[in-house]
């Protein structure tokens, strides 16, 4: 007899081996996933997307930022063919979205609309199961969304953080080829986001393209193989966490200053390259778009730090300066 475990292996991979050849082309190099070719969608007077260009790839985990009003959300439904964009071209899997829809290709968790209320975790995924063109067994997706436990309860008895990975059984409840994630892990816990996050890797090793659109700057940073960054309407920023940051090209420093050691400290909100300073008692902690001649400085002045650490800056700093970037440029 097959276990339900040795059922989802033999699931995901026969899925990874399908989409192994299915997902590349004649030359053997991975065929596109999504692709926006120079998209835009208005409302009326409002620009909400502006030229966007971009596209997926197999196997990629790709994280979606930018402030509220960013053009984030209507992006992502014209990636699902919920809108139609005023001008370009967007395609999933060389064909229509709603194609792909149809097809099972796409596995989707948003954050709008409520789920049925009057039935129990398993019916709910289940039907979502039995309906997916390659649906798994029920049981798996539960065990993999870990809410087996949850099975019998109510969905409208369910915490925030149990609605969210209700709906993340809903996105995975078949063989999908591409995940879109908008705002995933909103109302869970640290243990619960760990656990989610490491499920999606395996979604990833397993071939899959995951796209999310999130706040937590970290979760990006620490998962993202890719990110693309919006702001009112335009993509400003395609690339790695590293590349994004390096952009950015700020520089953290920190250290300790102390009476005794001499030197006059008022100095050092006139330090060459600063960009930002914080004095809380004896530590001094300084954003630099240059930290060689800003430390050159500080032992100019007469300090002398101690503990001194020189780092580049997270990708929440990094993203904060390029948009602040594009909305100096938009006002020239």
């Amino acid at each position: 007899m097959t276990t339900s475990t040795e059922a989802a292996v033999t699931q995901n991979t026969t899925g990874a081996d399908r989409k192994g050849s299915a997902l590349r082309g004649a030359d053997g190099r991975p065929t596109e996933v999504a692709a926006f070719r120079d998209v835009s969608k208005d409302f009326g007077a409002v620009k909400a997307v502006h030229g966007s260009t971009f596209t997926l790839h197999p196997g990629e985990t790709v994280a979606f930022l930018g402030p509220n009003g960013a053009g984030k959300s209507t992006s992502i439904d014209m990636l699902l063919g919920l809108k139609d964009p005023s001008a370009g071209r967007v395609t999933l899997f060389g064909g229509t979205p709603r194609q792909a829809i149809m097809d099972g290709r796409v596995g989707v968790m948003l954050q709008s609309g409520g789920l049925l209320p009057e039935v129990t975790v398993r019916e709910l995924v289940g039907f979502a199961c039995k309906v997916h063109p390659r649906g798994y067994a029920v049981d798996d997706v539960l065990k993999t969304a870990q809410i087996l436990d949850l099975a019998d309860r109510r969905v409208d008895k369910l915490s925030g953080g149990q609605e969210q990975r209700v709906r993340f059984a809903l996105a995975t409840a078949g063989d999908s080829d591409l995940i879109v994630l908008d705002e995933p892990t909103t109302g869970m816990d640290v243990n619960a986001r760990q656990a989610f996050w490491s499920v999606m890797k395996a979604q990833a090793d397993a071939g899959r393209t995951i796209l999310f659109a999130t706040h937590y700057l970290e979760e990006a940073d620490a998962i993202a193989d890719r990110v693309l960054v919006m702001h009112k309407g335009r993509l400003i920023a395609d690339g790695t966490a590293a590349e994004i940051k390096a952009r950015a090209g700020q520089r953290r420093i920190s250290f300790d200053l102390h009476p005794q050691d001499g030197g006059d400290a008022s100095l050092l909100s006139a330090l060459p390259g600063i960009t930002a300073l914080d004095v809380s008692g004896h530590t001094v902690r300084i954003s630099t778009s240059d930290a060689d001649a800003t430390m050159a400085a500080v032992y100019r002045a007469g300090l002398y730090p101690r503990g001194l650490e020189v780092t580049g800056v997270g990708l929440e700093q990094a993203f904060i300066t390029i948009t602040a970037e594009a909305t100096a440029a938009e006002g020239n």
